[in-house]
């Protein structure tokens, strides 16, 4: 810790970034990042709920005097209930047993089960006893103890950490750190702040509204919209198809303070779980950054007699995207799943969703015929840790369709902002000046020259409903024109003055009395 803090005898986010991240050395080398990262994020959320546990049973046992029936009540009645052999400091005191790897297993399962409604399934896809992942019985055990030796430095009970979102900040930090690590694998969990704020900003959620991630990854976008609405008064829903990523999702939705969020897991395009009233929940706000031009995403799936088997939820009646490409098929459900009327939808999507033909081109057909399309806005390249191609935003509105507020709006805003970003090491960076003129130009829908242009439906129609955005925004510099005449007699005055160089030249030859 930083003396300051050591003085003041309170943990910092910083000193959590530092504690955790020094820990990933015990993993690595041995297993990539992709899948150490559970290990310290549940480590880090371990301490987190046993120190938060340890600091109330002290308040309550002080102020009913030590009586312990009352107590154990009160304890009861905590946000969540940590069973006994389950504490982080009851882990610690066994760290030189020979079967620590199991007991860490048994706690977290005692954890899970005492608090189902709100940690179900958050440590299912996780071992500390796996001989696979973490080595033979006396490897293992030195890693663990090393593990539990390492957060054992963070005293994160509440009132001894200096910053009130330091636990939630420190955690999304961690993952962000994570998916820099892990390449091309950090885009099943991870979407880049700076591009989940620009999404936020774009969709502008209000108090009270219902907002919606249906391939959520570790929940970061949604938990950045959220917090554009400026207070708690929100509802959160989510669904990822990955097991582990969907716990992830679940723990730093918890470690944000936001425990009403509904964080589903299983396939969103095959086996939608987000249901009431056996139809598709409809939301206010729909995010996500689905993965790319995802293959066999089912698709092709067909009945006894051969034919495409219908969707329950009859999302695909603008046309069966393609197999080989899910691009599409995420846009519908993000569309379909938006209110009537009402729901913003915006979308990360590769530049192919723009301009491709066949299935997808009928689809994008129907939806700006339909009026739904609101915005298309193309980002810089290289902004992802999982790849370095450029990306658009798609905006859709479904507030434009009849009789919406914004029925009477019919044009298609396009923004190239591909040009403005900082170049960083490895990767580049949208900033807050980038950001903002993307949104302002978004919000005041005005052309700007090289930049933005907002569009009529009618031109897209004539452009065969391709949404290429050099279509409709030219970015070209011309360069300055070129006088030849001038030049020729710039030319004409250097030959004139190399002419009587030469000539010198000869003469003082001639005086060194060599023939020139």
């Amino acid at each position: 810790m930083t003396d300051q803090n050591v003085q003041a005898g309170k943990t910092s986010m910083d000193d959590i970034k530092r504690v955790a991240w020094a820990a990933c050395n015990t993993f690595r080398g041995l297993i990539d990042p992709a899948e150490y990262k559970d290990y310290i994020l549940i480590m880090l959320f371990l301490k987190f709920i046993s120190d938060v546990w340890k600091q109330h049973l002290e308040d309550n046992l002080r102020d009913l005097k030590g009586d312990e029936v009352r107590v154990q009540r009160r304890m009861q009645r905590e946000r969540f209930v940590m069973p006994e052999g389950s504490t982080f400091d009851e882990l610690h005191a066994a760290r030189d047993s020979d079967n620590i790897g199991e007991r860490v297993d048994i706690a977290l399962e005692a954890i899970e089960s005492t608090n189902k409604a709100k940690l179900g399934g958050v440590f299912r896809n996780v071992s500390f006893n796996s001989a696979t992942k973490l080595g033979e019985t006396k490897d293992r055990n030195r890693r663990i103890k090393n593990l539990l030796d390492d957060f054992a430095k963070l005293d994160l009970r509440p009132g001894h950490v200096v910053e009130d979102e330091a636990i939630g900040e420190a955690y999304i930090y961690l993952i962000e750190r994570f998916a820099s690590e892990a390449g091309k694998k950090a885009g099943e969990f991870y979407t880049p702040l700076q591009v989940s704020r620009v999404l936020a900003k774009l969709v502008a959620p209000k108090s009270g509204e219902r907002i919606c991630d249906p391939a959520c990854g570790s929940g970061s976008l949604l938990i950045e919209t959220a917090y554009e609405v400026g207070s708690k008064d929100f509802a959160l829903f989510g669904q990822e198809v990955n097991g582990g990523t969907h716990a992830l999702a679940k723990l730093n939705m918890f470690l944000h303070d936001i425990d009403g969020a509904r964080i589903e897991w299983g396939d969103t395009l095959n086996n939608p779980q987000l249901i009431e009233d056996d139809k598709l929940a409809v939301f206010d706000i729909v995010v996500a950054n689905p993965p790319f031009s995802l293959k066999k995403w089912g698709g092709n799936e067909k009945t006894e007699d051969g034919k495409p088997k219908p969707d329950r939820f009859n999302r695909w009646h603008r046309g069966l995207p393609p197999p080989s490409t899910g691009d599409w098929a995420f846009i519908t459900h993000m569309v379909e799943t938006a209110k009537p009327k009402l729901g913003r939808v915006a979308v990360v999507v590769p530049h192919g969703v723009l301009f491709r033909g066949g299935a997808e081109g009928k689809i994008r057909e129907a939806m700006i015929r339909e009026n739904l399309l609101d915005a298309v806005i193309g980002l810089p390249s290289n902004l992802f840790q999982s790849t370095s191609i450029p990306v658009a935003v798609l905006v859709f509105d479904r507030r434009r369709e009849k009789s919406g507020a914004r029925a009477e709006t019919t044009d298609v805003l396009f923004i190239d902002a591909s040009r403005d970003f900082k170049q960083a090491k490895t990767q580049n960076i949208l900033e807050s000046a980038h950001t903002a003129k993307i949104i302002e130009t978004y919000n005041t829908r005005k052309d700007v020259e090289r930049y933005a242009r907002d569009v009529p439906a009618r031109e897209i129609a004539e452009n065969g409903f391709n949404l290429n955005i050099p279509r409709y925004v030219d970015t070209f510099e011309a360069e300055t024109e070129v006088d030849v005449r001038a030049v020729q007699v710039e030319i004409e005055q250097l030959e004139a003055e190399l002419l009587k160089v030469r000539e010198r030249m000869v003469g003082y030859l001639k005086e060194l009395g060599v023939d020139a």
